[in-house]
């Protein structure tokens, strides 16, 4: 296998970009230093030993609760971590859960507003004032009064319908999104990703994030997936994590749709930096090298997905990292990409 790696011709129009959602279980439970401050420190070291850098999205709204409500004694060293993070060069982006704004404590347990769970569906009042106190709360913790994240990501990457939230976040100065998916189909949050199959390896839009508008003010630079057969998608270290997202309880309706999400022959599997084995991420990374080999001209941003809370498996990472790194395909945040893409609008070509 590394006589076949060695052969590959080195690359110089792809590049990586890691993303790490920080953030606790989606259901309010799990503690701070075991799921988010201890991997993400983790994280630290071993891209600062391959003079790396990720995007981190700061999933603020569940950090903001925590801290008013003083439920997790470890927030105070999250929140050093934020503002040390941002210090040492790592881009710190918004991530949001809507569900945590009217949540509630009681009894060592958080009730989440799960009528809020879609930040798109939500009136503009609303999304404005979410998007303006997430905001607020993020400056608080790089602690720079006119800090701007260049980069969203929407909770459970729910990002329709688009138009309005995409607005009013671009009214606020943000202009990368990275929510999508391709091929993401979700039954229960009306969530479909299909048609940005089509699409090419980034893309500016403005009402519909599936939708290419080269006039739009705001680039879609997606979760990298590949269309697997779904029996790809059962391997033991995926199935081993704990989900978190809260479903015991739902309803049959809610469970049936679910199942039709997976009951597919093809299934989008993400480039996810935590579940997936070594040997699947270099796979993957083969592929994108030999369509780069048939589309020398074409930049290619690849975007990488992880959270804090699967991080089980440094080595594999750590692997990775000296994958890329013999390849020559650089590991660069959205400012570096920002930079390239800003300079022109020329629609970025399909993916073959």
């Amino acid at each position: 296998r590394s006589a076949r790696i060695g052969r590959l011709i080195i690359q110089h129009m792809v590049e990586c970009v890691f993303t790490l959602d920080y953030e606790i279980y989606g259901n309010g439970t799990g503690a701070l230093r075991e799921l988010v401050y201890e991997p993400a420190e983790r994280l630290r070291h071993m891209f600062g030993k391959w003079n790396a850098r990720f995007v981190n999205f700061v999933e603020v709204a569940e950090l903001e609760r925590i801290d008013v409500f003083a439920t997790d004694p470890v927030i105070d060293l999250v929140k050093r971590q934020i503002k040390e993070f941002h210090a040492d060069g790592f881009e710190i982006g918004l991530h949001l859960h809507p569900q945590w704004f009217k949540s509630r404590y009681d009894n060592g347990r958080w009730f989440l507003n799960f009528s809020e769970y879609n930040l798109c569906n939500l009136p503009e009042k609303r999304i404005a004032w979410i998007v303006e106190r997430s905001l607020a709360y993020l400056r608080h913790l790089v602690d720079q009064a006119d800090f701007t994240p260049l980069s969203f990501r929407a909770g459970n990457w729910l990002f329709q319908p688009t138009e309005k939230a995409a607005s009013i976040l671009a009214q606020n100065g943000i202009k990368i999104d990275s929510s999508v998916f391709k091929g993401g189909l979700q039954h229960n949050h009306h969530l479909d990703y299909r048609r940005a199959l089509g699409n090419g390896y980034y893309w500016w839009f403005k009402g519909d994030v599936n939708e290419a508008d080269p006039e739009g003010p705001w680039i879609e630079v997606p979760i990298y997936t590949e269309m697997v057969p779904f029996w790809r998608m059962a391997t033991s270290k995926r199935l081993s994590f704990n989900n978190g997202s809260g479903t015991s309880g739902r309803s049959a309706s809610h469970k049936f749709n679910r199942a039709l999400d997976l009951m597919r022959f093809r299934y989008p599997l993400k480039l996810d930096f935590c579940r997936m084995t070594l040997t699947e991420l270099v796979s993957m990374m083969e592929k994108i090298i030999r369509n780069d080999q048939r589309q020398p001209d074409i930049y290619k941003p690849i975007v990488a997905i992880g959270h804090t809370k699967d991080l089980a498996d440094t080595k594999t990472i750590d692997d990775f990292l000296s994958f890329l790194h013999t390849q020559h395909i650089s590991v660069v945040t959205f400012e570096s990409v920002y930079s390239k893409l800003a300079q022109e609008r020329p629609m970025a070509a399909v993916v073959g």
